[in-house]
This record gives C-alpha cells, structure tokens and sequence, in this order.
C-alpha cells in the first residue's frame, strides 16, 4: 500500500484557506475550496491559485467551489472561515463528513472547536494551530508570508493515531505539521500572540512589524499578552509571558511572517464583522469569570469596536 492521501476539504477560502488549500494541493493532495465569494472561485478553478510571496509566484492548480451540495465526503474538513460564522458554514456541509472523517479548526480565537462540535460532534473534532500568515491579493491571489510549522491534536489531550496520521499526510505534501499532545495550549500561545498582533495592528493600519517598531504599541501589545496570561493560568494552561514573547519575537522577526497585516485588521479595512470577540474579548470575559482585571485588552476591545461602529449597524 502507498502513503495515504487524504481527500481535504478546506471551509473558507481566504488568506489561510487559500494557503494551507493550495499548498496541501500542490503537495499531491486531493483538496476542495469552499467559499461564498464567486468572482474568487471562479478565478481560481479558470487560471489556478495564484500563489505569491514565499516560495515563488506561481499559479497552483486547485478546485473551488461555492456549492458543496455535490461533492464527495472527504477524511479531512480544515474550518477557516471567520469564527462568527463557523456554526452556519459547518452546517452547510456536514454532509461532507463520514463517522470516520474529522473537522480541524485553524480559526483564530477560543471556542472554534466546540462551536463546531456543536454541529458534527467533538468526537470529530481536533484542534489546530499554526503560526503561518497569508493575505489575500485579490480574487484568486494570495500571498504566503513563510514557512512556520504547524500543529494539531485532540481536545482532550494526549497523541492519538489519527492525528499522527494525518499531521504525516500533511506534512509530506508540504505543510509542516506535526501532532502535539496538549493542542489546548498551543491554541492558548497562538491566542496570546493574536492578543498582541491583531488588535495593535487593526487599531494602528500596520504591519506586524510596524507594530514592533513603536515603542509604544508594543509596551501595550506585551501588557495585553501579560493579562491574558494571568487568564490563562486561571483557566489551568500552564504559560508563562516569556515563552509567548519569544514566539511574537519571532513572527514580528526578519525571518517571520510581520510583513503583513493582522486578519482583524483586514477584516476592519474590509468593513467586516471581525473576531475580537473570541481574541481579546475571550480574555475579557474570562478575566471576569476569574476576578481578574483586564484593562488593557477592554480598551483594546472598545477601541475594535468603535472602529466596526462606522459600518456594523
């Protein structure tokens, strides 16, 4: 028997969709982007992904789709779409999922998984984290920041066989991936480095490492991050502020991925509903849970939301 290949199906085909879908497929992989953005998977099942950036521009040949109602079940579901609209997106294609396949969400933010467990069953469910960054270029375009690994693994813990399985799938074609054994951690360091990256750089309209390169927003990026990890250490993940400083360190660094812009700041240039609400405002409300104050990420909130205030009624 050959190395197994999983069918893939990838759930929003934005900047990280676009980048995990179209590498997994330019690996050998049989994947399929799900996205409701016509003139978006039109181009891209007409010309290819145009892939830019990291790795060289190239155009990779892949399947989009805006109708899922069609297609084959597939093992592996990746949910990237914006965290508000998980439950709706998931619902639209349960159909895709045999009992033996599994949804891994790479979604920003806390309570990605359960929502969508709320739907398919957390049985199915694993948790992914990844320190890639990707923006999208314009319909059928997008451009990948580097090449940082990428981490899944189960809910409740501990290295099961089927997230070894697939994290080797993934890995062969292309996408540095490996399973971990307490996957709610790793989501919690990536929500401290999002605590940090993404309100700065929506507030501010800059890069990552614009952000880094001001004294001033980068003392209040750390002194959100140092909340959340009082936060954290509340809600039992073991962290320490250090460790994630060193991780934003090296994201903002000259060989990470700060070339580009925060999704949520993104989101705010796009007149988007955002996901502060599962980013900092997680810490918030879980902050309040624990009676713990969290000053500096309630006015990063605030700030967010009166930014969304010109668009959202």
């Amino acid at each position: 028997m050959g190395e197994w290949k999983p069918r893939i199906a990838v759930v929003g085909a934005g900047a990280m969709g676009c980048l995990f879908g179209g590498l997994l497929s330019e690996g050998g992989l049989d994947v399929t982007l799900i996205d409701v953005w016509q003139e978006h998977v039109d181009l891209i099942n007409r010309n290819g992904l145009r892939m830019l950036g990291y790795g060289g521009d190239r155009s990779i040949s892949v399947r989009a789709t805006t109708d899922p109602g069609d297609m084959e079940s597939v093992d592996v579901m990746f949910v990237q779409c914006k965290a508000p609209y998980t439950k709706d997106a998931v619902r639209r294609v349960l159909h895709l999922l045999r009992e033996d396949s599994v949804a891994i969400s790479f979604q920003n933010g806390l309570g990605n998984e359960e929502n969508i467990g709320k739907v398919t069953g957390m049985e199915r469910v694993l948790g992914g984290v990844t320190a890639q960054g990707a923006a999208v270029e314009g319909p059928g375009a997008v451009r990948n920041f580097g090449n940082l690994p990428t981490h899944i693994g189960e809910m409740g813990g501990g290295i099961s066989e089927r997230a070894e399985r697939i994290a080797a799938a993934l890995d062969r074609a292309g996408l540095q991936t490996s399973a971990v054994a307490d996957v709610r951690q790793a989501i919690w360091k990536k929500l401290l480095a999002n605590i940090a990256i993404s309100p700065t750089s929506a507030i501010a309209n800059m890069t990552i490492k614009q952000v880094f390169a001001v004294p001033e927003l980068r003392e209040t990026a750390f002194e959100a991050l140092d909340e959340a990890v009082e936060v954290a250490r509340a809600e039992g993940i073991d962290l320490n502020a250090a460790e994630t400083r060193e991780v934003i360190n090296q994201i903002a660094g000259p060989e990470g991925t700060g070339d580009n812009k925060s999704s949520l700041c993104v989101d705010i240039l796009n007149r988007r509903p955002c996901e502060v609400d599962v980013i900092s405002g997680a810490v918030v409300r879980l902050g309040r849970e624990h009676g713990i104050s969290t000053p500096v990420n309630k006015t990063l909130v605030a700030a967010i939301k009166a930014l969304e205030s010109h668009y959202l009624t």
